[in-house]
């Protein structure tokens, strides 16, 4: 339209189609009902409490951008989801923040998640043994996914993977 170049056209409201009848009602509201509690993180950070139970807040978000709006492999999504899972569990427990935020990006190929926290302490790689319990989380994002890596930020750092997809 003439003259409204570089104006933000206002956006039209999805209109959600009625439930049909024997559609299972966890798959079908899991979308909405995790992003109208904590957001989509397609959009903006999301931010979550620093507490135990917010790994398994991340794990349903990744769960539903990944399988529902991006449509990714079962494979891919059990990575993405479990790798966010350490992520999110290492800033709860090593960082001592109040929250944890976290973002999640799709481009050509690649899909991206982030988790940011206040502190600037960085993650250690550890080597991990047969029998250790504990400490595997970033040996399992640094065998999962194609990248990764911290960007330090003015008040904090995020924690980010990335992982190949292919186009369908």
């Amino acid at each position: 339209m003439a003259g409204l170049e570089g104006m933000e056209q206002p956006r039209q409201r999805a209109v959600t189609p009625p439930a049909r009848c024997g559609a299972p009602p966890a798959e079908a509201e899991a979308v909405p009902e995790e992003f109208a509690r904590w957001g989509d993180p397609t959009a903006g950070e999301v931010r979550l409490p620093s507490r135990p139970e917010s790994a398994g807040s991340a794990r349903r978000l990744t769960e539903a951008v990944a399988q529902r709006l991006w449509q990714l492999s079962p494979e891919l999504t059990e990575y993405a989801v479990l790798l966010v899972s350490e992520l999110v569990g290492n800033a709860v427990r090593h960082t001592g923040a109040r929250s944890v935020g976290l973002r999640m990006h799709r481009r050509r190929g690649w899909i991206r998640v982030e988790v940011r926290d206040p502190s600037r302490g960085l993650p250690c790689l550890m080597p991990v043994r047969e029998m250790d319990t504990t400490g595997r989380g970033l040996y399992l994002v640094n065998k999962l996914s194609d990248r990764w890596g911290v960007d330090l930020l003015p008040r904090g750092k995020t924690t980010w993977f990335e992982m190949r997809v292919t186009e369908r």
